[in-house]
């Protein structure tokens, strides 16, 4: 069962790509949870814990270390919005389709809270940067190898942190934070060479702009409270 968790465990090869179990079934839960939540479907939030509980050992092989640590975060917070997409508060619920059942209405985020939050990530981005580029030093023992692209990695793992509580709230400008962090890191997951994750974020991209335009659809049909 351990080898399930290493990278170098293969499943299969597709033209000459040497594929993990924890590649392959990481990448495709979190598929599913993306494309869920872009549907507005609770179901996102149990699909997004299985493959965050993959990614964590597949980053940590790869020397991603602030997305690792990410996933530990991501482990907390899906718990936490699943349980509030399913007990919103009572000015917070929509009809949803033509069930009756009731679910979170989505919102949107005042211009002048947005800019606090973007000087928030950019400071809390170089801060996590530094640290992430020293840990190879700080704690040898257990990071044997330099961070890659600890700055950009960051920079991505600050704005998914960002994007998730977005997410949790039902904001609507969370999937512009998901569209910038989706393009980001196509790049740096291929350079990193794990290519399917890569391929991944590249899908989520079309996913995010999906997501927009479903949730702003959605959004501009609720009644005027």
């Amino acid at each position: 069962m351990t080898d399930f968790f290493d990278i170098n465990t293969l499943f299969f090869t597709l033209w000459g790509y040497p594929m993990s179990y924890l590649e392959f079934f990481g990448v495709a839960s979190g598929s599913l949870a993306t494309w869920l939540v872009a549907r507005n479907n609770v179901w996102t939030w149990p699909m997004a814990v299985v493959s965050v509980i993959l990614f964590f050992f597949l980053f940590y092989q790869v020397q991603l270390y602030p997305d690792m640590f990410l996933q530990v975060f991501f482990l907390v917070t899906y718990l936490m919005g699943w349980w509030r997409w399913t007990h919103p508060a009572e000015t917070e619920r929509i009809q949803a389709g033509s069930s009756g059942q009731q679910a979170m209405r989505i919102t949107r985020t005042p211009v002048r809270q947005l800019l606090q939050w973007a000087l928030a990530g950019v400071a809390a981005t170089v801060l996590l940067g530094t640290f992430a580029s020293n840990l190879h030093r700080l704690f040898p023992a257990v990071f044997s190898q330099p961070s890659a692209f600890p700055y950009l990695d960051s920079f991505t793992t600050v704005m998914s942190i960002l994007g998730t509580f977005m997410m949790i709230e039902k904001r609507l400008e969370c999937w512009y934070v998901w569209l910038a962090v989706d393009i980001l890191s196509t790049y740096m997951y291929f350079i990193k060479d794990v290519k399917l994750v890569s391929a991944e974020y590249f899908v989520f991209c079309f996913l995010a702009a999906f997501g927009v335009l479903n949730w702003t659809r959605l959004y501009r049909s609720y009644p005027v409270l």
